[in-house]
């Protein structure tokens, strides 16, 4: 069965391009005009992926999306403005696991609702036993999905999680913004690398609150990213 997509976002000819779009490209779609509807669609429909618009009425996109990710995993895009920088740093702090700026590019916003979607309902392809060290004595359980040091839990989001992993089995290595974009969003470069180095800082910052050990992601200059152990 396609996937259902609800789109959240009380413009009603943003709300027609998307529908047309989602439904020609075979998804199910579901339409909110409001953060409180939002919600309740969400809950009761579960659908499979939420693009939400930040500035709609009753309830703002970014309390819907701490609202969500109370009990919920649901995959959420955020859909912007420009000049909305800072809201779009704390919707991916909340959880969020991508955004797309108005005016957006459909056929982009089409690649990367199928990556989120692909990296969502993927089969996990590991060693049930596998588990993964770093410094500090970072643990990461590759199929109970969590993140520990010691007795501290690490909670970190869909994207983060998956961000940690790919730098952990790639320890040692320098991984460019292309190759993260690839393997952890799961879509092609498309010219903005800032989604990779906004992703990372927010892991980085994650894991030095719970001790300066655990970072050991460093930049590499003009490149990408590398994990040393």
């Amino acid at each position: 069965m396609s996937a259902c997509i609800l789109v959240v976002d009380d413009e009603p000819a943003v709300v027609n391009l998307l529908v047309y779009n989602l439904q020609k490209a075979h998804y199910r779609v579901l339409t909110a005009a409001d953060g409180r509807e939002a919600l309740r669609v969400t809950r009761e429909s579960r659908p499979d992926l939420v693009l939400l618009d930040l500035m709609i009425p009753e309830v703002d996109g970014l309390d819907v999306c701490r609202e969500l990710r109370r009990d919920s995993a649901t995959p959420i895009i955020m859909i912007t403005a420009r000049g909305e920088e800072t809201d779009r740093v704390v919707g991916l702090e909340l959880g969020a696991d991508d955004y797309v700026c108005k005016p957006f590019s459909v056929r982009e916003l089409m690649a990367r609702i199928k990556a989120v979607l692909r990296r969502s309902h993927a089969q996990e392809e590991k060693d049930p036993g596998e588990m993964l060290h770093g410094p500090g004595g970072l643990i990461l359980d590759a199929v109970r999905r969590t993140v520990a040091a010691g007795e501290i839990s690490i909670e970190l989001t869909r994207l983060e999680f998956d961000l940690l992993y790919c730098l952990l089995v790639n320890a040692g290595r320098v991984l460019t913004r292309e190759r993260l974009l690839e393997q952890v969003w799961n879509y092609d470069y498309t010219g903005d690398t800032r989604t990779v180095d906004s992703a990372v800082k927010r892991l980085r910052a994650k894991l030095r609150s719970v001790s300066a050990e655990l970072d050991a992601i460093e930049a590499v200059r003009g490149v990408g990213y590398r994990l040393d152990q």
